[in-house]
């Protein structure tokens, strides 16, 4: 409970409990090996705006014809505690969504972080970033401005106004303030830009659309009414017009367990699995 007295002792102290899904520590807590399919390309995921950045970057390389793209995406429930699994945390150390491993790679290379798998793919296949000097810098600014706004979106706005146990007004204002200001920032910048690097659509984007597009699509939170959204017709422009790229589509659906059942494909081991296993067929 929000309590207006209350002082920080001079040590914090965890009182949770053991089984709590969040801990001050990390770690594996129980023994589990991660599956693998028969892609090089090994994803490990659910479809949070985070997960949707990969499954969408690596349709986009499929659609251009990068066959080598082919990928398993393997479902991990954060909620049961997946990502705490010994695999995953061989994986990632941080227990976050996502995770990838490269078996084509001796040995097998991970890559956690979503912006660094972001890099590493475009690198590797050399699409969706940028190789002249000053719009490639410009695609990473905008890579790493959407990074480092993340805890203001997600653990600031997004978990005091749709999650947090009781309502702090000065925490949803603090944090609805940010939001407001970064959606400020994104949609000044696409009033001149018809994407984040300009006119080329890249690995930038790929990344914001998530969260940015997913807040003024109301996708994310249910807050675009709180937030106004309206009011950023620019990024609204933006976001139409990378939803209607059937990858951005397709993406959006790997490893989603919510929403409609047509729209949910909970693990994506083959292309077909598009027409043959969304949750509506099985």
């Amino acid at each position: 409970m929000s309590d207006s007295n209350y002082i920080p002792p001079q040590v914090w102290q965890w009182t949770g409990e053991k089984t709590d899904l969040n801990q001050p520590t990390s770690g594996a807590r129980y023994e589990h090996t991660l599956p693998v399919g028969k892609h090089p390309l090994q994803l490990y995921s659910l479809a949070t705006p985070n997960g949707q950045k990969v499954t969408i970057l690596l349709e986009e390389l499929l659609e251009l014809g990068h066959q080598d793209a082919e990928y398993d995406a393997w479902l991990i429930k954060i909620g049961e505690g997946q990502q705490f699994g010994s695999g995953f945390v061989e994986v990632n150390p941080n227990s976050k969504i996502p995770a990838l491993v490269d078996h084509s790679q001796n040995p097998p290379l991970r890559v956690f972080e979503s912006g660094s798998i972001l890099l590493y793919l475009a690198e590797k296949f050399k699409a969706f970033i940028p190789t002249d000097i000053a719009t490639r810098t410009e695609c990473l600014n905008w890579l790493f401005w959407q990074m480092g706004s993340a805890p203001y979106l997600g653990g600031g706005f997004g978990h005091f106004y749709a999650y947090a146990p009781v309502k702090i007004e000065y925490a949803i204002n603090r944090f609805a303030m940010e939001t407001k200001r970064l959606l400020d920032v994104l949609d000044q910048h696409l009033a001149k830009n018809e994407y984040l690097a300009g006119s080329e659509y890249t690995i930038a984007d790929i990344a914001a659309f998530p969260w940015y597009g997913g807040l003024v699509k109301n996708w994310v939170y249910n807050g675009a009414e709180f937030l106004g959204v309206d009011e950023y017709k620019h990024v609204k422009r933006w976001a139409d017009v990378i939803l209607a790229r059937p990858a951005v589509q397709r993406g959006r659906m790997v490893n989603r367990t919510f929403g409609d059942l047509e729209t949910q494909l909970h693990e994506r081991h083959d292309a077909s699995d598009f027409e043959t296993k969304t949750q509506d067929k099985l």
